[in-house]
């Protein structure tokens, strides 16, 4: 992307920043093409985090209706460490300890590199971070189905994976989908913690243009309405998957 984010005339751009709207964003090149860079990065980084926190969620779920009990420790000794730390923790403890044992491998510039870079840790770590909620969320909705329900099932001849697949699955997802869309908001916000680790996302980028420019008050106020936009949005799209589910005769909650 070589221009801004939106042309500008002079004259509007003069008087915006007469009027303290320094948004450099709208008329500089590279500020815009830092933007929106960062925004698709985070859009991506929290996409790829959501699709690997679910697949752990469900994993885990599964796992943890487990009749070994190793199994079941270990799912939640995973829920509790991932529950229990700080994910900026887990941040550095997965890029600079784990990641400081990975290869070198040469990058297409030709330099050495580590296997593994700043996103690919960020998406890993996120993904766990939240597979532990997930888990914990979807597991009490399994539980939440009334056994009455299950034993109905049963006697109608089901397998156990039928029973699962047509009855408990169908009303768990709907018991969950409060908590997951909740988890998914959380997630979403959390991609800002990449910065940590010098990923380019939205927070890291709106850091570069404000640093540079002289701006911070707008470009806060940019960075938060985002946010506020992309969590909004998703919020609104799980509210009506909830409402699209929803059994007839049961009240939402």
């Amino acid at each position: 992307m070589s221009a801004a984010l939106f042309p500008a005339g002079a004259a509007v751009r003069e008087w915006m920043v007469e009027h303290g709207l320094n948004l450099t964003i709208l008329w500089d090149p590279v500020d815009g093409r830092r933007f929106m860079l960062g925004l698709l990065l985070t859009l991506a980084l929290a996409s790829l985090s959501i699709v690997l926190s679910l697949a752990i969620g469900v994993a885990g779920a599964a796992l943890k209706g487990s009749r070994l009990a190793p199994v079941q420790k270990a799912v939640a000794a995973y829920v509790e460490v991932f529950r229990n730390t700080p994910l900026l923790a887990q941040m550095y403890f997965f890029f600079f300890g784990i990641g400081s044992l990975l290869p070198m491998v040469v990058n297409e510039q030709g330099e050495q590199v580590r296997l593994l870079g700043g996103f690919g840790w960020a998406v890993i770590v996120l993904g766990l971070h939240s597979g532990a909620f997930q888990i914990e969320a979807l597991r009490a909705s399994i539980d939440a189905v009334p056994r009455s329900t299950v034993e109905a099932a049963q006697a109608l001849g089901l397998s156990q994976l039928q029973i699962f697949r047509q009855v408990v699955g169908p009303l768990a997802l709907r018991n969950s989908l409060p908590a997951l869309s909740n988890s998914i908001a959380q997630t979403i916000k959390a991609t800002s913690v990449a910065f940590a680790i010098a990923v380019p996302e939205l927070t890291y980028a709106c850091n570069r243009i404000w640093s540079d420019s002289f701006n911070v008050p707008v470009m806060i106020q940019i960075l938060l309405a985002t946010y506020l936009l992309l969590i909004g949005g998703v919020s609104a799209l799980m509210r009506a998957i909830e409402r699209r589910l929803q059994m007839p005769g049961v009240q939402a909650a």
